[in-house]
């Protein structure tokens, strides 16, 4: 089993590694000898909170990769480079950069070759606006809530994927089960996309699976 990262303090307004993060971490381990054909790839991952996946995968799996952490929320990024500071400091290869934006629609079309998202999956009404200063509790619901059945937000990105990976490119997206994740793969495997679940896990009261998306 590969070593999780050390994570440093955490404000209130970033979201604390759960079940989630965990779930993700195994499913890169559980794809590491795919993953690692690619040599010196450009990942991405989207609402990275914590860091605890960048920073996994930077250590353990693409030491070699060029890597863009994004997260709206200011206090997140400033977590990110905590987390990787206190994991990855003395690689080699310092190729790691926090990005403060929304999503990765504003990046070069098509470079990113392994897109890992954790999204806002909890059903909710609305999904919150975007607070105006640094120690607003909206943050940490923003990290949470995706709007009507949880997918808001998830489907901006999945209906840009064909715009934000490469050829090759590969993306894991986390789901539970109230954003009807066979739903969604049936959706998109008619728009033209290879999908599969690396692994599906019962959290409490919520069933958690990642599925992995390629150009069929």
């Amino acid at each position: 089993m590969l070593p999780t990262p050390e994570i440093p303090l955490l404000p209130e307004s970033v979201y604390e590694p759960a079940e989630d993060s965990y779930l993700l971490l195994d499913c890169m381990e559980l794809c590491i000898s795919g993953l690692q054909e690619r040599k010196y790839p450009i990942v991405c991952e989207i609402g990275s909170g914590s860091g605890i996946v960048s920073t996994f995968l930077k250590a353990n799996v693409f030491p070699k990769g060029l890597f863009f952490a994004t997260d709206l929320n200011p206090n997140a990024c400033e977590a990110v480079i905590a987390t990787y500071n206190a994991n990855c400091s003395q690689q080699k290869f310092n190729t790691f950069d926090v990005l403060q934006m929304s999503l990765t629609l504003s990046i070069r079309p098509n470079v990113v070759d392994v897109l890992v998202f954790n999204p806002p999956y909890v059903p909710a009404e609305v999904v919150p606006d975007v607070p105006t200063t640094r120690d607003h509790y909206t943050w940490l619901d923003l990290a949470l809530l995706g709007g009507e059945d949880g997918m808001e937000v998830t489907w901006i990105v999945l209906l840009n994927l064909e715009k934000i990976l490469s050829r090759d490119g590969v993306a894991y997206i986390l789901f539970c089960a109230r954003n009807n994740p066979d739903k969604v793969e049936e959706l998109m495997k008619q728009r033209g996309w290879s999908v599969r679940v690396i692994e599906k896990r019962k959290a409490g009261w919520e069933v958690l699976s990642v599925l992995e998306f390629k150009r069929s």
